[in-house]
C-alpha cells in the first residue's frame, strides 16, 4: 500500500493536477471579491470550494500513506504542517460572523499552496526566510541611515517645507519616498529654489495655517542639491541593494543545501558515485567564485561612482 501511494505522490501527472486545482482555488477566490456575481452564483461557487477542499484532503491523505507505516513523518516537512493547518481551517465550525474573516483568510492561503507544489518556489520563499536574520543588521543600518539624514532635513528644511520635514517622523516618511524614487526631485526643488518659488499653492498654505504653522521660504540651491542626491545615492544605490545581496547569498545556500540534499537521497538509493560528487562540490567552487567576482566588480564600480 506504501508503494501504491507514494508511486501516486511522486508522480507528474499528480503534482500538475494538484497545481491546476491551486489555480481553480485561486480564481474562485478572485471570484468571490465581487459581490454581486458571488451572491448570484453561491450555489456552483460553494460546490467547486467544497470539490477543491476534498481535493486537498486526498493529497494529505496520499502523502501520509506514501509515508508506510509511519505517517506522522508527513510532519515533519514544514510545508505539509502548512498545508494541513489551511486544510483544517477549513473545516472549523466558524458559524459567528465575526470567523468569516478566518475562513476568507485561509481560503486565500490555499493559493500559496503552490509553493509547496513548485520547488523552484520553495527555494526563492526558503532563501526569504534563511536570509531575514542578515536583513535584520541590513534593516539596522538603513534605520540609523534614515535617523540621521532624516534628522538633517528637519533642523535644515522644517521652515521652508513644513509639509515634508516639519517634524522628525514626518521627514523620516518623506525620505522613505524619496528613497523609492516616487517624485524625489521634487523634494529636492522645494528645497534648493524655496517654497515660495516651488512646489507651494494657496491650499497648502491655508493647510498650514489652520494647523497653526508658519512657512519661512528660503532657497539652498547647492546644498539642497547636495544633500538629496547624497541621500538617494547612499540610500537607493547602496542600502537597498545590501538587501538583494543578501536574498542572493541566501538563495546560494539554499541552492547548496537542496543539492546536497538531493545528493544524499541518491547515496541511499546507491544512485551516486564518489566522482560524482566531486564534480558536485567542484561545481558548486566555481559558482561561488563567479559570485565573488561579480560582487568585487560591484563594488569597485561603487567605489568609483563614490569617488566622483
Amino acid at each position: 500500500m506504501q508503494a501504491f501511494f507514494k508511486r501516486i505522490a511522486d508522480a507528474q501527472w499528480f503534482q500538475t493536477f494538484i497545481i491546476l486545482v491551486i489555480l481553480v482555488a485561486g480564481v474562485v477566490v478572485g471570484i468571490q471579491t465581487y459581490s454581486g456575481f458571488a451572491a448570484e452564483h453561491h450555489g456552483i461557487l460553494s460546490l467547486i470550494d467544497n470539490i477543491i477542499l476534498w481535493i486537498f484532503v486526498i493529497e494529505i491523505i496520499v502523502k501520509m500513506g506514501a509515508e508506510g507505516s509511519k505517517p506522522w513523518n508527513y510532519f515533519k516537512d514544514g510545508w505539509n504542517i502548512f498545508d494541513f493547518i489551511i486544510v483544517a481551517v477549513c473545516f472549523l465550525p466558524l458559524q459567528d460572523a465575526s470567523f468569516v474573516a478566518v475562513l476568507r483568510l485561509a481560503r486565500i492561503l490555499r493559493v500559496f499552496k503552490l509553493v509547496t507544489a513548485l520547488p523552484k518556489l520553495q527555494l526563492i520563499v526558503g532563501a526569504l526566510l534563511k536570509s531575514i536574520p542578515s536583513m535584520g543588521y541590513v534593516f539596522i543600518l538603513m534605520a540609523l541611515h534614515f535617523y540621521i539624514f532624516g534628522c538633517m532635513a528637519t533642523f535644515f528644511y522644517a521652515e521652508n517645507d513644513p509639509i515634508h520635514f516639519g517634524n522628525l517622523q514626518t521627514s523620516i516618511l518623506s525620505l522613505f519616498r524619496a528613497v523609492t524614487l516616487e517624485d524625489w526631485t521634487d523634494l529636492m526643488y522645494i528645497n534648493m529654489y524655496g517654497s515660495d518659488a516651488y512646489g507651494y499653492d494657496e491650499a497648502m498654505d491655508a493647510r498650514l495655517a489652520a494647523e497653526g504653522i508658519t512657512r519661512v521660504s528660503s532657497a539652498s540651491p547647492v546644498a539642497g542639491a547636495m544633500f538629496f542626491v547624497t541621500f538617494i545615492m547612499t540610500g537607493a544605490m547602496i542600502v537597498l541593494n545590501l538587501f538583494i545581496g543578501v536574498i542572493m547569498n541566501g538563495m546560494d545556500e539554499m541552492k547548496a543545501e537542496s543539492e546536497f540534499q538531493a545528493l544524499a537521497s541518491k547515496r541511499e538509493e546507491d544512485e551516486v558515485s564518489l566522482s560524482e560528487e566531486v564534480v558536485l562540490i567542484e561545481n558548486q567552487v566555481q559558482e561561488l567564485s563567479s559570485n565573488l567576482k561579480i560582487l568585487n566588480e560591484r563594488l569597485k564600480a561603487l567605489s568609483n561612482a563614490n569617488d566622483k
